[in-house]
C-alpha cells in the first residue's frame, strides 16, 4: 500500500512539474523596446526671437516640430525633424521652414549633438532697383522697386549651418553647455557667419508652488561673427552701388544675451525671458533689411539717409510651448 502511496504522489509530483515546465515554455517573451521614438511639440510667442534679433516684427509667432529619432544604443541617437514658424520678413517670405539631422552621442554627464540645419523661406519677393540689382533681382524672381523705407531684399533668404553643441550635467539641479554654428552665406547674403554660445540652467528644488509645477531659470550669451556681403547689399549713391562699400557691405558682428524664467507643468511650459544684443539701430537695419525702420540711422554701412530698425533692441518675451515624446508621454 506504501510503494502504491509513493508512486502515486511521484506521479503527481512529475505530472505538475511538466505542467509547469509547459507554462513556462509557453509564456511569450517580453518584446525587445524599440529603438524608435518620436519627439514633437508646438508653441506660440509674443514674439518670435533669433539671436537676440526679431524674426516676426515685434508680433506673436507660432511654432511646430516633429522629429523621428533612432537610438543605435542608450548612448547614442540619431535624429531628423521638420520644424515651422512664422515670420513677418522684408521679402514677405510665407513663413520659415527648417529641415534638420543629426548624431546625439552621450558620455555620462556630458551630451553632445552634431548636425546640419537649414532655413528655409519660401514665397519670397525681390525689393530692389534694376541698376543696383542687376540681374540678382529679375523679373522672373519678382524684380520691385526698394522697400517704401529704401531698403532691398532678397527673393531667396534660405540658408544652411553645421553645428556642434555640448551639455554637461552637474546634478539634478544644474546643467551648462555651448555651441558653435557655421554658414557660409548668412541669410543667402553671401556673408560668411560664426556664431559660439553658452547658456546655463538651474531647476529650483522645493520651489513653493502646487504639486508637479517645476521652475527654472536660464541665461544665454552668444557671439555672431559676421562676414561681408554680396554686391547685391551694397551701400548706395543715387541708386547706384558706390560709397564706402560699393561691392558688398561688413556687416557688424554683434552680442546678443536673454535671461529668464519657466514654468513646467507636464507636457507644458511657460518660459518669461528677456533678450538683447549691443547691435546698434543703424547697423541692426543694414543686416536686417527691416521693412519696418523708421528714421535716419547713419553707421558706415548704413549710409545717410537709411532708417534705424529696433528689431535687435530690448525685448521681453513670453512662449508657451508643449513638448512631446512617444517613447515618455504616449505609451
Amino acid at each position: 500500500m506504501k510503494k502504491v502511496a509513493v508512486l502515486a504522489m511521484l506521479a503527481l509530483a512529475a505530472s505538475t512539474g511538466a505542467g509547469f515546465a509547459a507554462d513556462l515554455k509557453l509564456a511569450p517573451a517580453a518584446p525587445p523596446p524599440s529603438p524608435w521614438d518620436f519627439a514633437f511639440g508646438s508653441g506660440l510667442m509674443s514674439d518670435y526671437n533669433f539671436r537676440g534679433i526679431s524674426q516676426s516684427a515685434h508680433r506673436p509667432s507660432v511654432a511646430a516640430y516633429f522629429e523621428p529619432r533612432y537610438n543605435i544604443s542608450k548612448d547614442l541617437q540619431l535624429y531628423a525633424g521638420v520644424a515651422g514658424e512664422s515670420i513677418d520678413f522684408p521679402n514677405r517670405a510665407a513663413m520659415e521652414l527648417d529641415v534638420y539631422g543629426g548624431i546625439r552621442p552621450t558620455f555620462d554627464k556630458l551630451a553632445l549633438d552634431f548636425g546640419y540645419w537649414f532655413y528655409g523661406y519660401p514665397g519670397g519677393q525681390c525689393f530692389n532697383d534694376l541698376a543696383v540689382g542687376g540681374a540678382t533681382c529679375t523679373a522672373a524672381s519678382g524684380l520691385q522697386t526698394p522697400l517704401p523705407n529704401g531698403n532691398v531684399i532678397k527673393q531667396d533668404l534660405s540658408f544652411w549651418e553645421v553645428y556642434a553643441k555640448a551639455t554637461y550635467t552637474v546634478n539634478d539641479n544644474l546643467s551648462f553647455g555651448g555651441s558653435v554654428f557655421y554658414s557660409p552665406s548668412v541669410l543667402n547674403s553671401g556673408a560668411d557667419g560664426t556664431y559660439v554660445a553658452g547658456t546655463i540652467k538651474y531647476i529650483i528644488p522645493n520651489a513653493p508652488l502646487p504639486k508637479d509645477i517645476g521652475v527654472f531659470i536660464s541665461a544665454d550669451v552668444g557671439h555672431w561673427f559676421l562676414g561681408t556681403s554680396d554686391a547685391f547689399y551694397c551701400t548706395q549713391v543715387a541708386g547706384f552701388c558706390g560709397g564706402a562699400f560699393p561691392t558688398g557691405i561688413p556687416y557688424t558682428s554683434y552680442t546678443n544675451w536673454d535671461v529668464g524664467l519657466a514654468f513646467t507643468y507636464k507636457v507644458f511650459t511657460l518660459d518669461l525671458r528677456y533678450f538683447d544684443t549691443n547691435l546698434n539701430k543703424g547697423d541692426c537695419n543694414a543686416f536686417t533689411s527691416d521693412h519696418t525702420a523708421t528714421g535716419v540711422a547713419t553707421t558706415a554701412i548704413n549710409p545717410f539717409p537709411a532708417p534705424g530698425s529696433n528689431w535687435c533692441g530690448s525685448a521681453f518675451i513670453a512662449k508657451f510651448s508643449m513638448d512631446m515624446t512617444l517613447g515618455a508621454n504616449l505609451k
